[in-house]
């Protein structure tokens, strides 16, 4: 079963008008548990108007700095997004699960030039991996392409200003804003002209060891596509997703029949029956199966899992590679089965 833990609220910073940073209090016993690598992510779980409410919200705070702390933009209909920036105080206690995830920076002992592009809450997890890209080698650069609508929007803008004032010579930020004119800040959302300009003209004398994206699933296409365009190796481009179009389910149409589904969690192995057409975390769920999950949405990774038996098929799938599917895992949140036995393992992932 997911591995939550009880952690206290220590701070509640206004970021924006529609932002907020929580910082949580780790009880030294956790410590070890919730270490984390610059850009990964926790899942916070809490009850909300009788209902339990998952969501995976990316570290902003760098591991050098000893905090836990994730930034939380208001979402027009994100339940999860309002209670956090209308209802939280200091001393309240949530549900956390241990720290997760891929969209990493692990520091090396050779100097590295890092490029990002982030689209408004798509900063938090850039925040983490800027700071241990500067801090963990004298030698780093770092160039930031920041995209919002405008300042007063633009999330840990006082932090970001301040980490260029500390490395002034080592970090680069090019502000975008879309709504207004700003001195040093190009007008629009970030494009295929924003890569072109900071690859072909800025920063044309710097050859970029890795690139991380993050932000909507349109911003991060664009910038992937004009990046190799220009040579960049696709293995150079790392990205995480926080919105995700919504993509239409063909091929549940086509299943039909139903599913005999084994599965291993925690050294347990479960058996449900399930319809072709449903989802099979869906279906582990709907069985009283505590498997991990967080977005229910393809965007996170908490719910990969292993078919040692049968076929299943993805929806749509964003984050594994084509040699990890090739090995058998599946995001269940977006996984259909195929066959008439299926077995899944959330252990061996």
């Amino acid at each position: 079963m997911p591995d939550f833990h009880d952690l206290k609220v220590a701070a509640v910073d206004q970021l924006t008008p529609n932002a907020v940073a929580l910082s949580f209090d780790v009880p030294s016993e956790l410590h070890s548990t919730f270490q984390f690598t610059a850009g990964q992510y926790i899942t916070l779980q809490q009850e909300i108007n009788g209902e339990e409410v998952r969501r995976a919200y990316s570290i902003s705070s760098a591991p050098s700095s000893g905090k836990l702390t994730v930034g939380i933009k208001k979402m027009a209909n994100g339940t999860f997004s309002k209670y956090a920036n209308e209802k939280i105080a200091v001393g309240d206690v949530f549900e956390v699960m241990p720290p997760e995830g891929r969209f990493v920076f692990d520091p090396t002992d050779q100097p590295t030039t890092i490029a990002a592009f982030a689209a408004g809450s798509g900063i938090t997890p850039i925040m983490s991996i800027a700071r241990t890209v500067l801090e963990s080698n004298e030698k780093n650069i770092f160039v930031l392409v920041f995209g919002n609508q405008a300042p007063e929007e633009s999330m840990y803008r006082s932090a970001l200003l301040e980490l260029q004032e500390e490395f002034k010579e080592r970090f680069f930020i090019q502000w975008m804003f879309s709504r207004v004119s700003e001195p040093d800040a190009l007008f629009g959302r970030i494009e295929r002209s924003t890569v072109n300009l900071i690859l072909k003209n800025k920063f044309k004398s710097y050859n970029f060891d890795a690139f991380y994206l993050c932000g909507p699933e349109s911003m991060i296409e664009v910038v992937s596509q004009t990046l190799q365009e220009n040579g960049v190796a696709q293995e150079q481009i790392l990205f995480e997703l926080f919105t995700t179009s919504d993509t239409e389910d063909d091929l549940a149409k086509d299943l039909e029949g139903k599913t005999s589904v084994t599965v291993l969690l925690d050294d347990e192995e479960h058996q449900l029956v399930m319809d072709k057409k449903e989802i099979v975390l869906d279906a582990v769920l709907k069985n009283d199966i505590d498997a991990p999950y967080s977005c229910q949405g393809g965007v996170c990774s908490s719910c990969i899992a292993r078919i040692t038996e049968g076929k299943a098929e993805m929806v749509k799938n964003q984050i594994l590679t084509d040699s990890e599917v090739a090995e058998g895992l599946i995001l269940t949140c977006q996984a259909h089965p195929l066959t008439s036995s299926l077995k899944v393992d959330y252990d061996d992932v």
